[in-house]
């Protein structure tokens, strides 16, 4: 009787799967229990068993699945043992989901799945609930799985990471003691759309941690479980983690235990030391050798060794594992799968100069799949796998694209403004300051507003649907997004609004996330108001918009390098074997730039080899023009049509291009410390490379060697590390030991920032004999010279004293510094520069190759201090963004550009004038014209035309007076004008 109504669909349907009936329930059989309570998928089944073509997403099936999950109530209790709780892979366990389930708010496609390990319905044979309530039959439980054959003529692996299991360091207590979790954890817990909707709580009880700690390390840097390497990412997570956590509660107190701080990418030092000076950030030189808790209050005790040498017990509240990153584990079968080499740790297998190149050719790889990096790398790279595809593909280039169909765009001229609002939380960077609910009833209530929500995510797809079904609904003609910068996502919302039949610029967008929770974290209450200011700002702009047109032109489908080292070869290489005719620009006589100087790599490859291949490649490719003793002097019209003077010994060249691609460098810092030029014993670590490269009699000769970094780093002046010293140290220093066996090495450093896989070359010196002796700014080494020769003095802060060392030489870790001729290209080209000099990228994540002038792109030093091979990938990566431009046929100008009413106009020439870009040109007719393809709507001339007849479509006059107005009131503003001129 028992086995029959086990069937029953009645009985099932009530069954929440908990898995305490595997050992008591009689009506079912125990083995399934049992055999899902272990992970295990019943025999045939899929975990997919939701058509994503006839899903919609509604969600219907998830709000009927009768299985329970984790509230955020029980998060404040949660313990590692959750029992009936289905854990939540996204959230790390902290929280539950359902069997039915979308993986992450911003999932793509954003559509749920079923888990049969825990779906009743896969363990019984009963509960189909979902199926029943789902509104489109998407739901079939007994789908298949089956086997897709793509044909592909290139493949790109970007198979990511996955984070250290923190029990595999089992003195921490992680799994043991609650409040001992994983940095990636304390992620979850920091976000807006985590368990805790961005409230850090403490796992055992609940309550607010005031003392948190981060131990670095764990999982990195450790030979005895196997994971040698450096995981890259962790000190400056771990230092991002801590200064939000400390913006979120002012009494928090962040420590954090570390061995090197390794903030080794572009302004990560800065960050660093605004870590400590502005946000309190503590930390603590030390390897915390064991945790312990206190059953009692389950406060965590960390015993340590402090920079003193004096033992340390130390509470706190929590304490966050950085655990580092090992490769994923379906890394290892997807490589086999495809013939893929991998290393020891289960990393790609590099190859010589090329960090994109695996074993097999037509394979590539990118990301974390290539080893340990952070996100401005790993998106740079990954645009760099795509060109190689590029490469190969070039010839099938557009054969299976299909165009997006928009629909016709409806006109809403003579209709009165329908407005809809969206306000983003985007995750805790809106709404860990902002009241965003409390906006979007504001919103609401505005003049032209029919319809104002709040949304988690504004970008995710399942919100752009969202927005696409009010559009319809309400017949919306205007749309405004309060959330994030409209440089990065305005293109975004722009498209969906269009796939509505609405034009693009019937579209605006109030940043309270720069412009206000970014700037008031300490004052929520302020910055709510002021984001009700920004909403209303835009809402009044918006009933102002007009459609707007765009037209075609033809794309000059070539390329332009400028600069032509290493990075600028590639580049232009990589655009000539995609099909493309690039002019290659370098200011001296000889192609090579500062690798011309370089003999080997760390890992002993052959650099002159490499480079002499290079340069045959690219002097006597087809499509590559070069031009040396050239430089760029001026250059004219817009992304996809430009024209570039080039100044050269035998007059001006003219060069029509489509996209520009900057590689112009950087250089060796010649320093004025520790004696350099005045003895000649002082060399940087480049001469010093050149005599090893040489084989010098003098390296035979050499008895004691002393090797100082940071010279010219990390100082007031240039506060930025250049990120290639240290292993370039350790590389001189272990070539010093082949050459000269007897030679003593000694290497004085702040930090060791051998960073990724350098840190193998970095243990290997420790291990050939080369000594390591820290110190600090506050007592810096002194090079000293007699009669003797050369001394070097300097404080060791782990001996605690002083030592004297006579040496043979002294070889400085210079800085990189920018390239001095870039000033003059900025200056021709209109381009930006960050506060270190280096050329400033348009996003430093999303877009770390692009400038922020559209069609110009950027490689190399002239970016930030980089090695060899990363040059080399970032500038196959810019070619690979140029590319997206030389591909189109056809591109589009107008719209958001500056148009002069000709009628009108006097022709004064102000507006040729004050133009930076000169465009307003005097046409044949004798009036002034603004080419649209060329102009960048800055509005300069707008604002500077005495009579006010230069508009900039989209900011029109009367569109900007209403973000003014709608704050303060015209008769107000005409009040105070009266006041004062009385």
């Amino acid at each position: 009787m028992a086995k029959e109504k086990a069937k029953g669909k009645k009985t099932h349907g009530k069954c929440v799967y908990c898995g305490r009936c595997a050992k008591m329930c009689e009506r079912i059989g125990a083995s399934a229990i049992t055999q899902a309570a272990r992970g295990e998928h019943p025999q045939g089944t899929s975990p997919i068993t939701i058509d994503p073509n006839a899903c919609v997403g509604c969600g219907a099936c998830i709000s009927v699945c009768p299985t329970e999950h984790m509230t955020v109530e029980r998060v404040r209790s949660f313990n590692k043992n959750m029992g009936p709780i289905i854990p939540s892979e996204f959230n790390e366990g902290l929280a539950g989901r359902k069997p039915v389930h979308v993986p992450y708010a911003q999932a793509v496609p954003n559509k749920p799945g079923i888990d049969p390990r825990y779906c009743v319905h896969f363990v019984t044979g009963g509960c189909k609930i979902c199926a029943e309530n789902c509104p489109t039959c998407a739901i079939t439980h007994d789908m298949a799985e089956e086997e897709i054959e793509i044909e592909a003529g290139a493949v790109i692996m970007a198979t990511g990471y996955r984070p250290f299991d923190a029990a595999g360091k089992p003195e921490y207590g992680y799994e043991l003691y609650p409040n001992v979790i994983t940095s990636l954890e304390f992620e979850r817990l920091l976000s807006a759309a985590g368990p805790c909707a961005g409230h850090v709580v403490r796992v055992s009880d609940g309550r607010d941690p005031k003392k948190v700690a981060w131990i670095q390390c764990v999982g990195s840097r450790d030979a005895s479980i196997g994971k040698d390497y450096c995981s890259s990412v962790c000190c400056m997570y771990a230092t991002k983690q801590a200064i939000i956590a400390k913006e979120h509660d002012a009494e928090l107190e962040p420590t954090i235990f570390f061995i090197d701080i390794r903030a080794h990418g572009k302004g990560f030092d800065r960050y660093y030391e605004r870590a400590k000076g502005e946000h309190g950030v503590r930390y603590v030189r030390s390897m915390v050798s064991k945790i312990l808790e206190n059953p009692i209050t389950h406060d965590v005790e960390v015993r340590y060794l402090d920079e003193a040498g004096e033992f340390r017990e130390e509470k706190f509240d929590m304490v966050v594992l950085s655990v580092g990153l090992s490769p994923h584990p379906s890394t290892e079968e997807a490589a086999a799968a495809l013939g893929i080499e991998l290393d020891r740790f289960g990393f790609a297998e590099r190859r010589p100069f090329d960090l994109i190149a695996t074993s097999r050719p037509g394979v590539f790889s990118c990301g974390t799949f290539q080893a340990p990096k952070d996100i401005p790398e790993t998106v740079a790279q990954a645009s760099s796998a795509a060109g190689e595809a590029h490469r190969l593909l070039s010839e099938a280039r557009g054969t299976q694209v299909k165009e997006i169909e928009y629909p016709e765009e409806r006109d809403t001229s003579g209709e009165e403004p329908r407005i809809g609002v969206f306000v983003c939380h985007c995750g805790i960077n809106i709404a860990g300051v902002v009241d965003v609910k409390e906006v979007a009833a504001y919103a609401e209530k505005l003049p032209h507003v029919v319809f104002a929500t709040d949304l988690m995510f504004s970008c995710s797809t399942d919100s752009q649907e969202k927005m696409r079904e009010v559009i319809k609904d309400q017949q919306l003609n205007r749309v405004v997004v309060a959330s994030c910068s409209p440089r990065t996502h305005e293109p975004l919302f722009q498209d969906t609004i269009r796939k509505e039949g609405l034009n693009k610029y019937l579209f605006d967008m109030a940043n309270i996330r720069d412009q206000c929770s970014w700037v008031h974290q300490k004052a929520p209450k302020d910055a709510t108001e002021k984001a009700k200011d920004l909403v209303r700002m835009s809402v009044s702009r918006a009933a102002l918009l007009e459609p707007l047109r765009e037209v075609p032109f033809d794309v000059t489908q070539k390329g332009l390098v400028i600069g032509g080292g290493v990075a600028g070869m590639t580049a232009a290489l990589t655009l000539a074997d995609q099909g493309f005719e690039t002019t290659l620009v370098e200011k001296t006589d000889t192609l090579g730039g500062e690798a011309g100087k370089l003999h080997f790599n760390a890992a002993g490859d052959d650099i002159r080899k490499y480079l002499e291949d290079l340069i045959g490649r690219a002097t006597s490719h087809e499509k590559v023009r070069v031009i040396t003793l050239g430089q760029v002097v001026e250059t004219q019209g817009h992304v996809g049509e430009f024209k570039s003077r080039v100044k050269t010994p035998d007059g001006f060249v003219e060069v029509e291009h489509g996209a520009t691609i900057v590689t112009t460098g950087g250089q060796e810092y010649k320093p004025s410390e520790y004696l350099y030029g005045d003895h000649p014993g002082v060399l940087t670590q480049r001469e010093f490379h050149g005599l090893l490269g040489a084989r010098d009699p003098r390296i035979r000769e050499a008895k004691n060697v002393v090797m100082i970094q940071c010279v010219g780093s990390r100082e007031p002046e240039h506060p930025y590390c250049s990120r290639i010293c240290c292993t370039q140290a350790v590389t001189n220093a272990l070539e010093l030991k082949r050459q000269n066996p007897e030679a003593q090495v000694y290497v004085l450093f702040r930090d060791i920032r051998t960073f990724g896989m350098n840190e193998l070359h970095y243990q290997k010196a420790r291990q050939a004999g080369v000594r390591f002796i820290r110190f600090d700014t506050d007592q810096k080494p002194e090079v000293l010279s007699d009669s003797r020769g050369l001394t070097v003095k300097v404080f060791d802060r782990n001996m605690r004293t002083d030592l004297e060392i006579p040496v043979s030489h002294v070889v400085l870790s210079v800085a990189v510094r920018p390239n001095e001729g870039s000033k003059a290209l900025a200056s021709a080209l209109k381009l930006p520069f960050d506060a270190d000099g280096f050329f400033l990228e348009a996003h430093v994540k999303l877009r770390p190759l692009d400038f922020a002038n559209q069609g110009y792109f950027l490689a190399g030093l002239g970016h930030s201090p980089k090695f060899l091979e990363e040059s080399i990938a970032q500038a196959k990566g810019a070619a690979s963004r140029a590319a997206t431009i030389l591909a189109k046929e056809k591109m589009f100008v107008g719209g958001a550009v500056a148009v002069v009413d000709r009628e009108e106009c006097v022709v004064c020439l102000t507006c040729v004038r004050v133009c930076p870009f000169g465009v307003p040109k005097v046409a044949e007719d004798g009036v002034i014209k603004i080419d649209p393809a060329e102009c960048q709507g800055c509005g300069v001339c707008a604002a500077a035309c005495p009579r006010k007849l230069i508009q900039v479509q989209h900011m029109k006059d009367n569109q900007v007076i209403a973000l003014e107005t709608s704050i303060f009131p015209m008769d107000e503003i005409i009040d105070e004008l009266g006041r004062e001129t009385a």
